[in-house]
C-alpha cells in the first residue's frame, strides 16, 4: 500500500518508521535506513483506535508526496483506560524523539481521535519536565487534529462503546461510566489534567482542526471554544468543520475539501523542504 521508495522499519512495539527515499539525490539515497537526513521533516502520525493500514495510508500519501518520513504510533485502549500506562508509553515516545536519530529533525503532528489524547499525554510530560523537554515544542512546525474527542466524560465513554465494541455500544458506555466513577482519581482526574494541558499547549506552531457538528464522540461547540482560546493567545488557527460528516472519516466523506485544506495548510508553513514539492 506504500508508494515506491518508502521503506518500512519497525522501531518498537506499536511504533513504525516509514523512510521516504523517493526523490532524494543519489548521495542522499545511499544513506542507510538507520541514518536518514538529519534535517528532513518528520511527521508524527497518531491514528484513531483500530485504524487499518489501507485507511491510514491515504493520509500518509500526502506527506510522502511532500518528502516527509512518517513515524506511526498506534495507541492502545489500555493507555486510555489506565492513563498511567499511557503516560509511561508517551514518555518513551518523547525519549525516542530526543535520541540522536530524531532530535535534530523538525516535526509535524497529525493526530486523530484517541491519537489527540495520546499527544495530550505527551504535553503533560512536557509541562511536568520543562527542562528535559524544553526544545520539543519549538521543533513542532505545525499540528493537525482530526476528530479530537473534546467534551464530557460521557462523550469519552460513548467513544469507547462505538470504537471498541460497536455491537454492545450502550452496555460498554454504561460500564465505562461506572468504571470512570469508581476509578475517578486514576482516570477522570488524569483526563481533566490532559485537557487543561492541551488547552494551554506550549506548542505555538500553526494548527489545523478538522471536526463536524454531528460527531457523537466530540462536542463541536467545545472544539470551537478551544480554537477561540488559541486565537486569543495569538496562535495561527485554521478550523474546518462540516455539518454532516463521520468521526475520523472526513477524508473519506469529503475528499476534495479535506485534501485542499490540508495542502493549503502545509504550504502555509513555508518549510523550505516543502516549497519545491507543492
Amino acid at each position: 500500500m506504500l508508494r515506491r521508495g518508502v521503506i518500512t522499519q519497525s522501531v518498537c512495539k506499536n511504533v513504525t518508521l516509514y523512510l521516504n527515499q523517493a526523490g532524494l539525490s543519489p548521495a542522499s539515497s545511499a544513506q542507510t535506513p538507520a541514518d536518514p537526513l538529519p534535517t528532513k521533516p518528520l511527521l508524527l502520525m497518531l491514528p484513531w483506535l483500530g485504524s487499518r493500514p489501507h485507511a491510514v495510508a491515504k493520509y500518509c500519501e500526502t506527506y510522502f508526496r511532500l518528502g516527509f518520513d512518517v513515524l506511526m504510533v498506534q495507541s492502545n485502549v489500555t493507555d486510555f483506560l489506565w492513563p498511567r500506562w499511557g503516560l509511561e508509553n508517551t514518555e518513551r515516545l518523547l525519549d525516542l524523539l530526543h535520541t540522536d536519530r530524531f532530535v535534530s529533525r523538525p516535526l509535524l503532528v497529525h493526530a486523530f481521535s484517541i491519537g489527540c489524547y495520546t499527544f495530550s499525554q505527551m504535553l503533560v510530560h512536557v509541562s511536568q519536565n520543562p527542562e528535559k523537554y524544553e526544545a520539543f515544542p519549538g521543533r513542532i512546525k505545525g499540528h493537525v487534529y482530526d476528530s479530537a474527542v473534546v467534551g464530557s466524560v460521557e462523550k469519552m465513554a460513548k467513544g469507547l462503546g462505538i470504537t471498541v465494541f460497536p455491537h454492545c455500544e450502550k452496555l460498554v458506555t454504561k460500564a465505562s461510566l461506572l468504571y470512570f466513577s469508581a476509578f475517578k482519581r486514576q482516570t477522570v482526574d488524569h483526563f481533566n489534567r490532559g485537557i487543561e494541558v492541551f488547552k494551554s499547549t506550549p506548542v505555538r506552531a500553526p494548527v489545523l482542526f478538522f471536526f463536524c457538528e454531528n460527531d457523537p464522540l466530540s462536542d463541536h461547540l467545545a472544539v470551537e471554544e478551544v480554537l477561540d482560546l488559541w486565537r486569543k493567545r495569538g496562535m495561527d488557527v485554521t478550523g474546518k468543520s462540516w455539518e454532516d460528516s463521520t468521526h475520523a472519516g472526513h477524508l473519506r466523506r469529503h475528499p476534495q475539501e479535506y485534501q485542499l485544506v490540508l495542502d493549503n495548510f502545509l504550504y502555509s508553513l513555508k518549510l523550505s523542504a516543502l516549497q519545491s514539492r507543492m
